[in-house]
């Protein structure tokens, strides 16, 4: 049979056509659904007085609310920021017109300290008297997603769901071998005595060397204490009795954990409607008032920015979260310092939290943030408020501020700085390609072709050391210590926030709400007086759409995974954030991904 060859370009252009006109064609959906969002936004949707707010936890919460569109996906990548829920938490317990909580569960993602200060904010919200109703309906309820609804006044899962209770626990991918089956070497750098700074282990251990394993199993345990410790408060549970159901897997679906009391029943979503119903005294379903809690927040949130950035605000608020860089939208220093620079101008503000949730990255980027931070900390007093994370880098932009609040279980120090230099020239040899060099000097080439010598490499192993020794410096007089007692601490490890407060890391444990409120109280505010937040919060009509696209039932990607199986994924994600690291580095040593 003769084979039929097609030829290439009918291919690519049937190809490229059809993704064309399939992105036009969600521009144009886009386009309907704000047209229609119009007919949404009439009397029947405003609050009324038996309004219950409707809290879907599905996707991402970061420190910040967005909703992109990816056209070469055709998803929608959308996160809700913590600040807003946690304002709009505030909020509702103050409206009248609110009379409780409906918090409905799906795939909840975000870090343990996140989790953490939403549950703050759910405690805070039950002052008010009104009613918090949590319902789990997806196919399986995590840890995490459990830890959130466990700080509600009732508790429901749908018959079928499986439940996780089985311990924190983790893995580390180690890829020494793989490396060598490739003929790529690395040489690593890390800073004198740096030895449980542990992020570049994978590539030259093939298991976690024993300063890795010590930290990372204080800090579970140390995380799960503080989870259980939690629950037991709310739930009237008993912490030995957890533990036992976590180590023999007694709770494996929704009627195990009804049976131990971790939730109140099993139910159908239309009975956990009658409950509703009853709690706001209506006889039919369709008389329920539900309003979109995270459209509630931002329009809350956003009205209060307005109103602060007219007024005369003393406290400002810097939102910083991601790996460190020099440039970017994120937590760059382009980026921050510009922010700070603000900050300093605004002649009204008098303190100012800075919002720290990064694990680190580069030492240049981190060294010209913390500049920033001393020049303002200088003339107005700078309040650290540590999220999930504020390590390494992360810690070093927050050592010279005035003072460090953080989560019980905020993972942070890691003091301590590495590099990375790949040799590629022997891989590049299997597959063909010869390097050759030339030179005017004999240090003249430098590129991941060229092996270093000895005298090289030791040159730069003592620039890493300097880095480190300025690193130890920056946390000494920042925290009013010597370097010698800095550096015992020291060595790249990290702690827990409730570890770090005792060695004199961190001033004191309390959420973003408790640094803000500290930052009041030094700059002559009352409680209600206006913040101003940086960067500045706008209207976003995307993240509305979003919010009435979840709300109407309809699904909406909360992230796009390029890879389908979890642990590729996580292995091309750090593969893709190493590609990143340009000079030296100060990192977290590994990712943590509490389910």
């Amino acid at each position: 049979m003769e084979e039929t060859k097609i030829p290439f370009r009918k291919v690519f252009w049937s190809v490229f056509l059809s993704r064309i006109l399939s992105f036009f064609g969600l521009l144009v959906f886009i386009g309907i659904i704000i047209g229609l969002g119009g007919l949404f936004d009439s009397d029947e949707s405003a609050m009324k007085s038996d309004t219950i707010l409707h809290v879907k936890l599905n996707g991402l919460i970061a420190e910040e609310n967005s909703a992109e569109v990816d056209p070469l996906a055709l998803s929608v990548n959308s996160t809700k920021g913590l600040s807003a829920l946690l304002y709009g938490l505030k909020a509702a317990a103050k409206d009248d017109n609110v009379k409780g909580l409906f918090l409905d569960f799906g795939t909840l993602s975000c870090g343990i300290s996140s989790a953490q200060e939403l549950r703050e904010g759910i405690d805070a919200f039950k002052e008010s008297k009104k009613f918090v109703v949590a319902y789990h309906s997806g196919e399986y309820i995590s840890q995490q997603a459990y830890y959130v609804a466990s700080a509600a006044d009732e508790i429901y899962g749908f018959p079928g769901s499986m439940f996780q209770w089985n311990g924190l626990g983790g893995e580390v991918l180690f890829i020494k071998e793989l490396l060598a089956k490739m003929g790529l070497e690395v040489s690593i750098l890390k800073g004198n005595n740096n030895d449980f700074k542990s992020a570049v282990e994978p590539l030259f251990l093939n298991k976690m060397s024993d300063s890795s394993r010590l930290q990372m199993q204080v800090y579970m345990q140390s995380t799960w204490n503080t989870m259980l410790t939690d629950i037991v408060s709310s739930r009237g549970l008993k912490h030995e009795d957890l533990n036992t159901y976590a180590n023999n897997l007694e709770i494996k679906n929704v009627n195990d954990a009804v049976e131990k009391g971790m939730m109140d029943e099993s139910m159908y979503r239309d009975e956990v409607l009658k409950i509703l119903m009853k709690k706001v005294k209506v006889k039919e379903e369709n008389e329920l008032n539900f309003y979109s809690f995270s459209s509630y927040s931002e329009e809350e949130f956003l009205t209060d920015q307005i109103l602060a950035r007219a007024s005369e605000p003393k406290v400002a608020v810097i939102l910083a979260e991601g790996s460190i860089a020099k440039t970017g939208k994120g937590f760059s220093s382009d980026n921050i310092c510009a922010l700070f620079k603000k900050a300093r101008k605004n002649e009204s503000v008098k303190s100012v939290v800075f919002r720290v949730n990064s694990p680190g990255g580069s030492a240049l980027a981190s060294e010209e943030i913390w500049r920033e931070v001393s020049l303002t900390n200088e003339v107005k007093k700078v309040i650290v408020s540590m999220g999930d994370y504020a390590a390494s880098g992360g810690y070093y932009v927050s050592s010279p501020a005035h003072k460090i609040f953080a989560d019980q279980t905020t993972l942070t120090g890691s003091i301590g700085v590495f590099g990375v230099l790949p040799y590629t020239k022997e891989m590049l040899g299997k597959i063909g390609v010869e390097v050759d060099e030339i030179g005017t000097h004999d240090h003249a080439v430098a590129s991941t072709n060229h092996k270093l010598s000895d005298f090289e490499f030791e040159i730069a192993q003592q620039e890493v050391n300097k880095i480190y020794q300025q690193f130890l410096l920056r946390v000494a007089n920042g925290r009013g210590m010597s370097k010698e007692k800095v550096d015992a601490i020291a060595r790249g490890r990290v702690w827990t926030g409730s570890d770090a407060v005792k060695i004199g890391l961190v001033d004191t444990i309390g959420s973003l709400q408790a640094a803000i409120s500290y930052a009041q109280s030094i700059s002559n505010s009352n409680e209600d007086g206006s913040i101003v937040y940086y960067p500045e919060v706008e209207k976003k009509p995307f993240a509305d759409l979003i919010s009435l696209l979840e709300e109407e039932g309809m699904n909406v990607k909360a992230k796009q995974n390029i890879l389908n199986h979890p642990i590729l994924e996580s292995l091309y994600e750090n593969i893709e954030s190493a590609q990143e690291w340009e000079g030296m580095v100060m990192r977290l040593p590994f990712q943590i991904d509490i389910k």
